[in-house]
């Protein structure tokens, strides 16, 4: 794939920033809910959790792509890292827009069904939705190591040159990805996100300040769906189509890797309790 000049330093400041951004919060976050744990256990929390988990391994493998960048967009580090930080990058992506529908629905169903919701509610069910999350996300994302291994030969790039080979291999896997892992959770998302929005607004017992924070949390999962995963998604499709890697898709790429920065802001808006903890622990850092 052919880039213009300066766009490794592009690269390397959309990296640095969320880095710089992301890591504090997501780790403040990560403390809060382990606290939260030590109190009392509960379902929303162990989802929030694991979305954290999921942050904290793409900001991790991160430095990769930062070396990287600054190479020029040459992968000149030991090749096997190179798989390996694809996997966790693209896993984080879809990953998280999993638990970011698994926790609409969590809120639907509890302002929706109160009643049933707090006598059938157990920790249990979300540590079960939580591996069937992270295996389902595993498998599918194992197509980078399947592509990666076949029929290489320049191994100084990593993951952005494509035999004709491998995109029969791989386009429709995206395409497939794209409809399971993106547009499925993203319509319950929206359709759960809109009944909840709707209870909300005619409960007059609830507080404006409760309200507004519910809303928040729904305009802050959209966005993190809008901005950050869906111009991505689309290049699957446009590549579908075409029969052929987009020559933008590195670039909406870079939109998605800024989800790690905005999950912290569904946090602050999920619970009163985990907002408190989260700003106490912000004002000590």
């Amino acid at each position: 794939m052919e880039y213009f000049n300066g766009e490794s330093w592009l690269f390397l400041t959309v990296y640095i920033v969320t880095f710089v951004a992301g890591l504090p919060l997501n780790i403040l976050a990560f403390v809060t809910l382990i606290t939260k744990f030590r109190q009392k256990l509960l379902s929303i929390d162990i989802l929030l959790f694991n979305l954290t988990v999921s942050d904290l391994l793409l900001l991790t493998f991160l430095p990769f792509r930062m070396v990287e960048a600054a190479s020029g967009m040459k992968w000149l580090m030991p090749y096997i890292f190179c798989p390996l930080s694809s996997f966790m990058y693209f896993s984080s992506i879809y990953i998280t827009s999993l638990f970011l529908m698994a926790i609409s629905v969590e809120r639907c169903l509890a302002v929706a069904f109160p009643i049933k919701y707090k006598l059938l509610k157990r920790p249990v069910y979300s540590i079960i939705l939580s591996l069937f999350i992270w295996i389902l996300c595993t498998v599918q994302c194992s197509i980078v190591y399947i592509v990666e291994q076949s029929n290489k030969t320049n191994y100084n790039s990593c993951y952005s040159e494509f035999t004709e080979d491998q995109l029969r291999i791989l386009l429709p896997f995206r395409m497939e990805m794209c409809i399971v892992l993106f547009i499925i959770p993203f319509l319950v998302t929206v359709f759960s996100y809109t009944i909840f929005v709707k209870i909300i607004l005619t409960q007059p017992r609830i507080q404006k300040k409760k309200k507004l924070r519910a809303i928040g949390l729904v305009v802050a999962t959209l966005l993190n769906f809008i901005v950050c995963f869906m111009p991505y998604n689309i290049s699957h499709v446009v590549g579908y189509i075409q029969g052929q890697s987009p020559h933008w898709r590195n670039f909406v790429l870079l939109l998605s890797t800024f989800n790690s920065t905005l999950d912290p802001v569904i946090f602050y808006f999920s619970s009163t309790p985990f907002k408190m903890m989260f700003t106490r622990g912000l004002l000590r850092v």
